[in-house]
Formats: structure tokens, sequence, C-alpha cells
């Protein structure tokens, strides 16, 4: 199996700065694209960001030029630096991967269990 564990959430003033990680673990042959979601109380699971290696890294409009997405192949982990973090990117937040498990010839899609962030004074 493929688990996806996120951590690094918690609670955080307006303007300040968190980054999450998300690692992979299993019987991984290979991982395509690796991804965040968020999921505000009340709204519909939107992508923030997602990163295939090789290529450019896909942000929403929202957080462009505030969070940087990036991954560490050998880790199998992708991070998520969100800096001047508003109150409205309070969420649970959760990773997605594209994942090739080994023995088998197509990738499946994994989330992890969210974190949650909360940006408040």
């Amino acid at each position: 199996q493929v688990q996806l564990v996120e951590s690094g959430g918690g609670l955080v003033q307006p303007g300040g700065s968190l980054r999450l990680s998300c690692a992979a673990s299993g019987s991984i042959f290979s991982i395509g694209a690796m991804r965040w979601y968020r999921q505000a109380p009340g709204n519909q699971r939107e992508l923030v960001s997602s990163l295939t290696s090789g290529l450019s890294p896909h942000y929403a409009d929202s957080v462009k030029g505030r969070f940087t997405i990036s991954r560490d192949n050998a880790k199998r982990t992708v991070y998520l630096q969100m800096n001047s973090l508003k109150p409205e990117d309070t969420a649970v937040y959760y990773c997605n991967a594209d994942v090739r498990r080994v023995g088998t010839w197509h990738n499946n899609n994994y989330w992890g269990q969210g974190t949650q962030v909360t940006v408040s004074s």
C-alpha cells in the first residue's frame, strides 16, 4: 500500500509563515505529480499547487507569489512553503499524488489525511 502523511500545520497569525510537508511511503516504483489541495468549511476542495518533476509548478491565483511548492524525490516528499498567510488561507490542507506501485504499470491517485492550517490573530 501507499501512504501520504502530511505535517506542519498549525495556528499562525496573519502575515506569518508555515511549511507543510507530505511524505510518501510504501511499495512505490515512481511518483508523478504531487499536489496540495485545501478545503475550508462549507467550501469545495480546491487545488492550491501542483508539481511534476521537470515541469513548471502550478499555483492557484489566490496563492501566487506567497506559496512555493517543492519536492525532494529522494525523500519522496513534497513541501508547501506558505508566506504572508491570510485568514482566508484557513483550511484543511491535503496532499495528493499520482503513484505507480511496484509491480504495476499504471498510476493510482492517493490522498493524505489532511493537516489543519488556521490563520488568525
